[in-house]
Order: C-alpha cells, then structure tokens, then sequence
C-alpha cells in the first residue's frame, strides 16, 4: 500500500489526475460556506459548473510545484502563470467535454473499466502510477498486490486516492471515444483529393501590371465615415473579441543596473577571488559567498556557464579562472580536481542500518562478513533481500539501475565512479553502511570540481533611488489628459499597448506585473493607477485608455486600427479606375502597359497552393483569379493587398495524373485530423456559457 501513497504526488500532477482532484474534493471544500461567500470566492462558472478558487488554486499550486521540479529553480511569476494557464485550459476541456458525452450517452461499462486498470494494454495512467522508479518498466505485481490489499488494509486516504484514479482513467476513455467519434465522421472525396493535387502541381505562367497603392499619397484622398463604415461592414466578423480586452497606456522608468552598479559588482568578485586563493575550504567559502548555490562535485563539459565551460576542463587542479560575466552575473571558479571516468554507472547495495546493528563499528564488521561471502560466490540479490534496509531497492536484489554522477551522495559517488566494473565497495554514508557491487561503467568523459562563486550585477541604492523618485514625480503630476506630456517633460516614452487580456502578463512583449493588470481590468476608463508597480528592472505607471467588450466591437474602438487598410480600399477605387480605363479597347496586357507607362512583369510555376507573387507580397484573390482564365487575355482589374492589378496568363502545365490517389487522400485525410479537434473545441467553446473571474484572483 506504501507503493500508491509514495507516488501519490506524482499521480495527481498528471494531466488527467490534477483536473480531478479538487472536484471529487467540492463537496467537502464547499460545506459549509454562506451562500455570498461561495459568490466571492467564485474563479469561474462554465456550462453551469460552478469553480470555486480554493479547489481552483489547489491544482495550481500542484502544476506550479511541477513546473518547478522541471525547471529548477524558484517558483517565477511565469511559471506561477503557466500553471495557471495549463489547470484553466484542463477545466475548461473537462467541462465542455464532459456536458458533450453526456448529451450523446458515451459511457465506461464495468467490464471495460476492469480492462483499463488490469488487462493485457492497461491506461497509461495506471501504467504511470505503477511503473517501478528503478527499472522504468510497468510492475504488474504491484498493481494486483495493491488491489488486493486495498479492502482490507482499512486505508481511508489510500481508498480515496485510487478512487480518484479510477475517475481519470474512466474520464481519459470517455474523452478518448469522443474523440474517435469525431475523427471518423471526418473523410476525404476523390474529387477533393484530385483538387489537392491540382492545386499543388499545376503551373501558372502569366504577366502582371501593377498600379501600388503606395504609389497614391495620403494627401491624395479624402476618407469619410462613410468609407470607415464600408470597411467595418465587411469586414464586421474579424473585428470579434473573443474574451473582454483592455488597452492600458504606460510608461516605464529604467531602473536596471547602472555603470557605477557594474563596476561595484565586478570589485566585489574581484576581491572574492583573491580570498578564494587563500582559502582553504573552498567547498564552504564557495556556498557562504555565492549568490547561487553550485553543488560542489564533478561536472563534465556542457553543463556550466559557456564562459567557465571553455576554461575549466584546459586547466589544472589549483587555478582559479574569472572572473567572467554571464547573464547577469560575475563568475570565478578554483579548480579542485580534475578526473577521467565513467558518465554512468550500473550497481547494486546492501544498507545496513548502524543504529540497529549497535553502532557503526558493528556494521562495518558485518559488511565486511558480507562482503566475504560475496567473495565466496554468495548472491548478491539473496544476501540484499536478507539483509539490506533499503526497502526500495531489496526487493530487485539490490540494484539500483543506472545513474549519471553526482544523483548519490559524495561518498557513494565516489566508491562507484572511481572502482572498476566488478568491485565490492563497503562505505559508510549518514545512511548507513553500503556494500556496493558495481555492475558496470558507461562511457568516458573528463571531469571536473570546482568551486564556483558568483554575484549577480544588481541595481544599487542609488540607482533604485532615482530611478523611484522619478516615478514618483510623474505619478504626482500625471493626470488623463497630460499622461504623455509630462511623461515626456521626465524624459520618458508613453506607450500604449492595445487588446491586453485579462490573464496577461507582458505589455507589448515586456514584462508586467501582475498587479498592473489586475488593476487595468478593476479600473474606470481613464483611470490613472494611484501606485507605482514594479519589475525586476523597471516603475512602471498606467493609465486605462479603453474597454474592448467581449463580442464585435464598436467602429469606435477598431476605427484607428483600420485606418491603413481604409485608406487602402479609397486608393483602389481610384487605381481601379484608372486600371479600367487602361483596358478599356486593350487586347493585350502589353497595350495595358503601354497606356499606363508600365512594363509587364512576367513570372513563372505559380501554383495555386501557394498565391506568392514572386518579389511583392501574398495574393490570394490575384492568384485565384488567374487560375480561372483563359490564356492570351487580359483581365479585369484585381484589388489585391499591395494594389491594383491587370493579369494575363501566358499557359498552363498540367500535371500528370495523381501516381496513387488513394495515398493522396490518406495524406490530406491526416492533415485534416491534425486541424479538426481544435476547431471542433473552438466551436464547442464559442458555443459554452462561460464567466472567467481569474483575474480577480491571480
């Protein structure tokens, strides 16, 4: 039963298994609270299905939690923001699907269950759950010894866990028979296939003429409203937002360090590194003064900084290289040792536990007793399932599998790294005694101890200090009409980035804090923020300069936006005209050409899967419209998206006929399966009642 409640946390980062957990756990989670409570406490609500932040935010702090064993390092906002993201994305599948199947009554019968947990092809997550950690193979065993202890055990917690497993294997099935659903009312027609074909392989040789909008100046043109509201009709559904918007203007004060900053930096690792050659714990003065913690053990080339990379493996023992700026940072490293040996190895161990053998010098003694009977030919594996107190490793005979240096303890690390395939090693660790067999040795590389010191190049009091003061100044006198005025007056940029989402955490691709933006979307049009939010390197001050409600948005709001593409469509009209009166009379391109003081721009192997006009730009309704022609004749004047064109097709070069058309619909079939789930979801999504309060939360 320990092996289910060791694993626990792994099997509730799973994909499936977070987005379960805190809903099998509302119930309990919501007892109890006032009805006005649950209100405010409300992250979400889709389809009906009230989400409350608490069960929310458990599975966020488990994904970030994740998130952080894979990165390493510290929990960062963006970690902290793609944690949230994924656990969002999870609930809304989960929701959406789940009213879906039960519209059409998929369901998981018993028999079918019992197969997914124990048949011959078991659910990946039971496969997950149960794949022992030192073989990375599935262990049947485990799972049917578990299974059998589990009604008998009087486990409450371990009753609760596999039950929450059950549901997401029940739950993967459900979403996979869906899925399947859909994917098979998706087919591909001989006579789509043969189009696909045409599209891609036949070949267009035409001539254009080109009137470029660029080549009408603004001053030219008059735009009216009426050209505005033209536009916007036409193109009313691309104008859809999607989920609410804001657009925030901002200014940033610099704060990021300073020269004099450098310079204080780089003295600092300076003198370090003076110390450091004095020093004669290198392994402690490296871990007190270092701004990271490095571990103090054998490294091989590719896994430092690229400065210290390229220096510490051409270097002996004793020197001290740096200092080197990297990323922020300062570095110096003092060689301790350098060694040639194995990248990995593969061993076994007994663990003796001192304390209950009476004391360490009785352990070794019968380390020692053990490792004579190894010498008399004795099982390893026997002798480990008799004696050894590593639960975890006795019951596979001792054997630990195969590890990289480094993932034991220094003492351990040493005996197998610096042995020799075959050797019987007795050490003594604050686990206890070890006898090791080393089974064997993978690889040869050059490695390397070092103690590596660095300071990370920050901004100083000083600098923090200006640079504050300056927001301040601009916060004070800062007002919704002179925002970029007084901005300017400081010597800084306002900015306005349009279209911010509520879950955002960047500005135009810059880094924004959270708080600005769970501001901007609490905040009134026009609204000044009344703090100054911060960065790493950065004030930042905001004004909301608009709403962008869910839904079409007003001409009012995309009037700015579209501004370019209007004028564009009042020069055509005038282009057009003038393109028309150029081909009124005209048998030929040439004589359109002639008329307009241009020459014809011949191009070759257009293919209409393709709609590039070699040098100018993308133009679908020009390359269409040439596929539809007869040769020998010029067209009628095209409004393309770079200007106004005349096209005349020399010929065609039809392919040959499709070598296997069964083959061309199985390609263009996979390529439609590729697309289809996410536009169905899309749709399911569009159609959903959804209310997203995140961003009240995080």
């Amino acid at each position: 039963m320990s092996f289910l409640r060791n694993r626990a946390g792994f099997i509730l980062t799973g994909a499936m298994a977070v987005a379960i957990l805190a809903f099998l756990l509302g119930d309990v989670v919501k007892s109890g609270t006032p009805f006005w409570a649950k209100n405010q406490n409300r992250v979400a609500e889709i389809n009906g299905e009230k989400i409350d932040f608490q069960e929310f935010n458990q599975q966020v702090d488990q994904t970030a939690e994740m998130f952080k064993q894979q990165m390493g390092g510290n929990l960062t906002p963006q970690m902290k923001s793609y944690a949230v993201q994924q656990v969002w994305n999870q609930l809304l599948q989960k929701e959406i699907l789940k009213s879906e199947i039960e519209k059409i009554g998929l369901e998981v019968g018993k028999n079918e269950l019992n197969d997914l947990v124990t048949g011959n092809r078991p659910s990946n997550q039971i496969v997950q759950a149960f794949t022992d950690p030192q073989t990375g193979q599935f262990n049947r065993n485990q799972l049917l010894t578990f299974i059998s202890q589990l009604n008998t055990a009087g486990n409450p917690q371990a009753a609760q866990q596999w039950e929450m497993l059950l549901a997401a294997v029940k739950e993967e099935r459900l979403n996979n028979k869906y899925s399947s659903l859909l994917n098979n009312s998706v087919y591909v027609t001989s006579l789509e296939a043969n189009d696909e074909y045409q599209q891609r392989n036949k070949l267009a040789n035409f001539k254009y003429v080109l009137l470029d909008y660029a080549g009408v100046k603004d001053s030219e043109i008059k735009i009216t409203d009426a050209d505005y509201q033209a536009y916007y009709d036409e193109h009313k559904n691309s104008f859809k937002n999607q989920e609410e918007t804001r657009s925030i203007e901002y200014v940033v004060v610099d704060a990021r360090p300073t020269a004099k900053d450098i310079d204080y930096a780089k003295e600092t690792i300076n003198r370090l590194k003076t110390e450091l050659a004095a020093s004669t714990n290198d392994s402690l003065f490296a871990s007190i003064n270092s701004d990271n913690k490095y571990p103090y053990t054998f490294v091989k080339k590719g896994q430092l900084s690229p400065a210290l990379d390229s220096v510490l493996f051409n270097v002996p023992a004793g020197t001290i290289v740096g200092p080197y700026e990297s990323n922020g940072l300062f570095e110096i490293a003092k060689v301790a040792q350098t060694t040639v040996g194995p990248d990995s190895v593969k061993a076994s161990h007994i663990l003796l536990n001192a304390t209950a053998e009476g004391g360490v010098q009785k352990a070794l003694a019968k380390a020692d007793s053990i490792k004579g009977l190894l010498a008399k030919g004795e099982s390893f594996s026997s002798l480990a399932v008799q004696f050894s107190t590593d639960q975890g490793s006795k019951v596979n005979g001792g054997e630990l599998g195969t590890f990289p240096r480094g993932q034991m303890v220094p003492v351990f690390d040493n005996a197998v790294f610096n042995g020799k395939t075959g050797d019987i090693k007795v050490v003594e660790s604050q686990f206890g005694v070890h006898i090791i067999k080393i089974e064997n040795q993978i690889g040869s590389a050059k490695y390397v101890k070092a103690a590596i010191v660095d300071k990370a190049i920050i901004s100083g009091k000083e600098t923090l200090n200006t640079a504050h003061s300056k927001a301040n100044a601009f916060l004070t006198a800062a007002t919704a009409q002179n925002f970029a005025q007084e901005a300017q007056k400081l010597g800084l940029k306002a900015t306005t980035a349009t279209r911010v989402l509520a879950m955002d955490n960047t500005l135009d691709g810059n880094e924004a804090p959270r708080e600005l933006i769970k501001w901007a979307f609490e905040a009134k049009k026009d609204d000044i923020s009344d703090r100054v939010f911060e960065t790493e390197q950065s004030y930042i001050l905001a004004r909301l300069v608009d709403v962008q409600p869910k839904g079409i948005l007003p001409l009012a709001t995309v009037k700015k936006d579209i501004e370019p593409a209007v004028k564009n469509a009042v020069k055509a009209k005038l282009l057009t005209e003038k393109m028309n009166a150029a081909l009124s009379g005209a048998s030929s391109l040439d004589q359109v050409g002639q008329k307009l003081g241009k020459t014809p721009v011949a191009v070759e192997n257009i293919v209409l899967a393709n709609p590039v006009i070699p040098g100018v730009s993308l133009e679908n309704k020009v390359v269409g419209t040439v596929f539809g022609l007869q040769p020998n004749k010029p067209s009628k004047a095209i409004e393309g998206a770079q200007g106004v064109y005349a096209v005349q097709v020399n010929g065609f070069v039809n392919p040959a006929a499709i070598p296997d058309l069964n083959a061309q619909k199985k390609q263009i079939l996979a390529g439609k399966l590729q697309r289809s789930w996410a536009s169905i979801f899309k749709a399911l999504q569009d159609k959903s009642e959804i209310t997203d309060n995140r961003v009240k939360f995080f």
